[in-house]
């Protein structure tokens, strides 16, 4: 399998530059450091053109900060990457991860199915569900609903090609689309363990809101996710 690496890393982050050297350097294939997009550095014009609320159903229950818009446009960035080379796939980890122990197994077992499946997940939490495959300790899922997070994952060129195709424009975070297998016709599989985990506790991705702001966020999140899990099963079982 012809497999590039992309790890995503946001510039001023530089605390982050050792741990995505790190990881182009022990990944186990060709890889480079793709510049994340910075969102507080966009205009209004670029995040009105990237980022357009109530485009699919069902509703995003926020509106998108400028960092979530900009992890959105990396890993736009990272599947136009792909569509630039002559690879098959491409390995994408984002830069606060640390390859471990079995990620060689891992990204073995993804690279046997990618070609059938088209976005296969390291996931840094546990997955549960039917076993596909096994290589060494790694086990491969397919979810009824998608795992969250984008930390690792291989993504083959047409999976690539139908996302660029499905987020010009988007109305919600990357993995939040991703769940909606309804809607892309790709339904994202999971590998744990994955050989991946996380090293940092801070994230480029934040926000700070008051205690009532917080309890009213987690019941329309509730709600959404849901809502989510509703959907997804009646999709594998149509």
């Amino acid at each position: 399998m012809n497999t590039v690496g992309f790890v995503i890393h946001l510039r001023r982050a530089e605390a982050r530059l050792k741990y995505a050297t790190d990881l182009c350097d022990n990944c186990g294939v060709p890889c480079e450091i793709l510049d994340a997009t910075d969102g507080r550095q966009l205009s209004d014009e670029q995040l009105a053109r990237a980022y357009q609320p109530s485009q699919v159903p069902p509703e995003y229950p926020f509106p998108l900060g400028q960092s979530e818009v900009g992890c959105f446009l990396s890993h736009r960035n990272a599947w136009q990457a792909l569509l630039a080379t002559d690879a098959a796939s491409a390995l994408i980890i984002e830069d606060d991860m640390q390859i471990s122990t079995g990620f060689r197994e891992a990204l073995a077992l993804a690279q046997r199915h990618i070609k059938a499946l088209g976005y296969i997940q390291f996931q840094t939490r546990s997955v549960s569900g039917a076993v596909v495959d096994q290589e060494g300790p790694a086990k491969l899922y397919v979810p009824e609903v998608t795992p969250l997070r984008t930390s690792g994952q291989l993504v083959s060129r047409k999976a690539a090609k139908k996302l660029l195709e499905l987020t010009a424009p988007f109305d919600r975070p990357v993995d939040t689309f991703l769940q909606m297998h309804w809607h892309t016709g790709i339904q994202v599989a999971a590998i744990d363990p994955s050989g991946l985990v996380d090293v940092l506790a801070d994230s480029t991705v934040s926000s700070n809101k008051s205690i009532p702001e917080k309890v009213t966020r987690e019941w329309h999140r509730l709600s959404y996710r849901r809502t989510v899990a509703r959907l997804s099963r009646k999709s594998v079982s149509a």
